[in-house]
């Protein structure tokens, strides 16, 4: 929750942490005159939600408007279990002092706070760009130091931390914040736990407090007033006496208005506890139904993602099954390739062999015809001695005849046939054998 005066810069401060569009007053002028919330947001991993309330001095609203405003809203949430992680108080470093109405302001903030739940408490000064830094800082240490200002507040865990009007500025502000153990606020302890009416409660009876004050400020003014006025009446200046009567009026007015702002409080309250019930049912319905509107559009979007991934993975499969197809078919082609380029070479090997067995063949027809002349030479040659031998053995039969004849005529039949050596004694044997072969075989035919 932000609070603090009227133009302290909660909006502002709001806006810029959280990207927001809630409106801005400009001046004096109060813009937010309920309670609202920022859209949320993730800081550090954590959702976040600011809380915008308007500032006691509220120039539309009474403090009382604004006490029952803050008190209805803080006990509404909390009755629906939701805890703040911090209060969040703007002071602007640009204001000259800190004068009675901040310190009213301030008086209240710390009731509604309670002493127990100052730890989780931030006071954020800005407005940094409108005094110079020294006199800026020397504003800050006063604040800091004297008890009629912040000073005890930051000796029971208060923080006081500077914002310069950047993001960076203020998610810095609220890391302090975000990681505190949730706090229970003194107005909504009071209200819920301990069932107390507003204005028995410690801020309910600060406020009452001030209001007397004002009140008895403004009777002693009245009383002043009428005193005047009589002076006026005796000396006959009825100039004067008119204006004193218009003033005296005025005075009678906020007297009976702070007076009925008081008495009418707890009613307002019950009246503004209601409102806010009836707005939280009605968020929690459009809520209900912003979420089954997304939960619609959840599942539709799950059906179309579901849809386009079922489009992906059969485009995928379809791709692979080409791609597949592709792998086969190169696979196909590089086995025929391989196949055809090894029948070429076994056809190259088949001609090389076959060409090798005809050269071969050529070489061993060659020798073959060679060894078949070298062999009919040879023959020929044969048929050639014997042919000779048959000559020289003709010639040796019929001069063996011869000389056998001879010999017969000399010498008896009974003393066989000579001997080789005796008839031929320079006939070879050989042909002398064959002689005899012819001659035992020409002998048996006769």
């Amino acid at each position: 929750s932000v609070m603090g005066a009227t133009g302290s810069g909660k909006t502002t401060f709001i806006n810029i942490a959280s990207g927001s569009d809630l409106r801005v007053g400009m001046g004096l002028e109060s813009c937010t005159n309920e309670v609202q919330t920022s859209q949320s947001f993730m800081l550090d991993g954590k959702r976040v939600v600011l809380i915008d309330t308007p500032g006691f001095d509220d120039t539309t609203k009474s403090d009382t408007d604004v006490l029952k405003m803050i008190a209805a809203y803080m006990q509404t949430i909390y009755e629906h279990g939701a805890r703040l992680a911090g209060v969040i108080y703007m002071h602007r470093i640009s204001d000259f002092r800190m004068g009675g109405t901040s310190k009213r302001n301030f008086k209240i903030f710390r009731e509604l706070c309670g002493e127990s739940s100052l730890k989780n408490v931030i006071i954020v000064t800005n407005m940094w760009s409108e005094v110079k830094r020294e006199i800026g800082e020397a504003r800050e240490a006063e604040l800091a130091s004297k008890d009629k200002f912040f000073k005890p507040v930051l000796e029971k865990g208060a923080r006081l931390l500077r914002h310069d009007g950047t993001l960076e500025s203020a998610h810095t502000t609220l890391r302090y914040l975000i990681n505190n153990q949730a706090a229970t606020l003194r107005i909504q302890q009071e209200i819920v736990n301990e069932h107390k009416p507003i204005e028995k409660t410690a801020a309910g009876a600060e406020l009452r407090r001030a209001l007397d004050e004002q009140a008895d400020q403004h009777k002693e003014e009245i009383r002043n007033l009428r005193a005047e006025m009589e002076a006026a009446l005796r000396a006959k200046d009825e100039e004067t006496r008119k204006e004193l009567q218009e003033e005296l009026e005025k005075k009678q007015e906020e007297c009976l208005r702070i007076e009925q702002n008081s008495q009418r409080m707890a009613a307002e309250f019950a009246a503004e506890r209601a409102r806010l019930e009836a707005l939280i049912l009605q968020m929690e319905a459009e809520q209900q139904k912003h979420a089954a509107e997304q939960e619609v559009a959840r599942a539709r979007k799950e059906l179309e993602e579901a849809h386009a991934k079922a489009e992906r993975e059969a485009a995928a499969a379809k791709e692979a099954q080409e791609l597949e197809r592709a792998r086969l078919l190169e696979e196909q082609k590089k086995r025929e390739e391989e196949h055809r380029r090894q029948t070429e070479e076994e056809l190259a090997r088949l001609r090389q062999l076959v060409a090798q067995s005809e050269e071969q063949s050529a070489r061993l027809a060659e020798q073959a015809r060679q060894k078949e002349a070298t062999e009919k030479k040879k023959s020929q040659q044969l048929e050639e001695e014997l042919t000779k031998a048959r000559e020289r053995a003709r010639v040796a039969k019929l001069d063996y005849e011869r000389r056998l004849t001879d010999v017969e005529e000399q010498s008896s039949l009974e003393h066989g046939l000579p001997q080789p050596g005796i008839l031929l004694p320079n006939l070879p044997f050989v042909v002398w054998k064959a002689a005899m072969t012819w001659w035992g075989t020409t002998k048996t035919r006769k």
